[in-house]
């Protein structure tokens, strides 16, 4: 087999795979998994959760209890129109005791109980797709860096095999020169050309070390930890722009859109029931004793339940209440206008990013050709240079030729596969 083909199966193949590699797959759960941001959302989440109950919402019962034993002393001088019942008391010592059980329970204001409970509900729902928004933003920025790391050590394996052109380019010069068919000037062109490559895949090398200190940070991990990553783009041809536009709806911000519109609804319904009266029901047990040394009562006691309804009636408030709501409902209308703009927008995204998607796998066709004959024709040509039918020129536009085939397929490659995830992204179909 030639082996400008066997460089392109190693560009487009996975490997052997080396220890402690790192998959896709362990790469998205290790971000889901130390991400800040999505514990952060989930925090919000389960508080969300809490606030859901119909106590937050101001339906259950209040009950309290209250009590007091105060001591005190007094002195008391009393005097009557008969002398003989006059009576003087100095430092008379006194004791009341009170303790009381009160409970109170809202039977009506304007439905505003319930509006309040489904509103929670809808919160701790749209917390939920919140966090999913949180997860699918995660996931489709770690396969994006994780798929650049691997275009990069694509090109990076173009880079290498052309350096191995060149290395026997330079003992092919080396040889002839020792024949007497080679001069000086063949001699350093060809040992300018190989450092040339091998700076080039130096400056190479950082860029995939960089693209994995973003990865790893985006994993939440030590910037400068090992990271081996040996696999390959395959773009899925299957996708196709309708079901993608017609899955936006389920994309979770769109669904988190849709609730916040539900909940503007439920806050103007709670704001009009402000304007209804509320009625209560009370109920309790008092108990008080009182007892004093001296005085006109030495002992007063009294104990008991009761029970009460009690009503409130607004009546005027500056109008208050009435703009309150007013105010409610124009934000119902700008968390629509919210929602359309959000749907308009990704709408026409996912059309670019199909139209960039379909560009590219139509260009990738054509640029793995390019780089099967970019290699056969630097096969051939490093062939005649070594029978001095070809210079050193023609071999190093050859290598130019391969190299720049090499970049451009590893591009279009990426290119198709980030147009390919954006529009999963979209549609809520990100799969790992």
């Amino acid at each position: 087999m030639n082996k400008w083909i066997l460089y392109i199966a190693f560009l487009f193949f996975p490997a052997a795979l080396q220890a402690q590699q790192l998959s896709l797959r362990d790469a998205v759960e290790i971000a889901l998994r130390n991400n800040m941001g999505i514990q952060l959302a989930r925090n919000n989440t389960t508080a969300a959760g809490i606030s859901n109950s119909y106590g937050m919402a101001g339906g259950l019962p209040l009950i309290t209890a209250t009590g007091t034993d105060v001591e005190q002393v007094t002195s008391i001088k009393q005097e009557y129109a008969n002398p003989a019942n006059n009576k003087t008391s100095n430092n008379a010592s006194s004791n009341n005791l009170s303790a009381s059980l009160n409970a109170s329970m809202l039977l009506y204001n304007g439905n505003k109980v319930q509006n309040a409970h489904r509103r929670l509900g809808l919160i701790e729902s749209q917390s939920r797709q919140q966090l999913n928004s949180r997860a699918l933003t995660l996931v489709y920025n770690v396969m994006l860096r994780y798929y650049d790391i691997i275009r990069q050590q694509s090109y990076a394996r173009t880079l290498s095999a052309s350096i191995d052109v060149s290395r026997e380019k330079l003992e092919i010069v080396k040889a002839q020169q020792s024949a007497g068919v080679a001069n000086n000037a063949d001699l350093f062109q060809a040992q300018v050309d190989l450092n040339t490559q091998v700076q080039n895949l130096q400056a190479q090398q950082l860029v995939i070390a960089q693209a994995k200190t973003d990865l790893l940070t985006l994993l939440t991990l030590k910037p400068d930890s090992a990271l081996n990553i040996s696999d390959t783009i395959v773009v899925d041809r299957s996708v196709e722009l309708g079901p993608v536009i017609n899955a936006i709806q389920s994309n979770p911000d769109i669904s988190a859109a849709d609730q916040q519109i539900a909940i503007n609804e439920y806050i103007e319904k709670e704001t009009a029931a402000q304007r209804y009266p509320s009625l209560s029901a009370n109920a309790g047990y008092n108990f008080s004793h009182t007892k004093n040394a001296a005085g006109f009562s030495l002992l007063n006691q009294s104990y008991g339940p009761f029970a009460g309804v009690g009503v409130s009636i607004p009546i005027f408030n500056g109008s208050i209440f009435r703009k309150q709501t007013e105010i409610a409902g124009i934000n119902v209308k700008n968390a629509q206008l919210q929602k359309d703009t959000l749907v308009l927008n990704y709408t026409a995204n996912a059309v670019k990013n199909w139209q960039a998607y379909n560009n590219n796998l139509q260009q990738l066709e054509t640029a793995k050709t390019n780089y099967d004959l970019s290699g056969k024709l630097l096969d051939l040509v490093l062939q005649r240079f070594q029978l001095k039918q070809a210079t050193i020129v023609d071999l190093k536009n050859a290598q130019d030729s391969f190299e720049n085939a090499g970049y451009l397929l590893v591009n279009v490659s990426f290119s198709a596969k980030a147009a390919e995830l954006r529009l999963k992204y979209y549609a809520n179909q990100l799969q790992y």
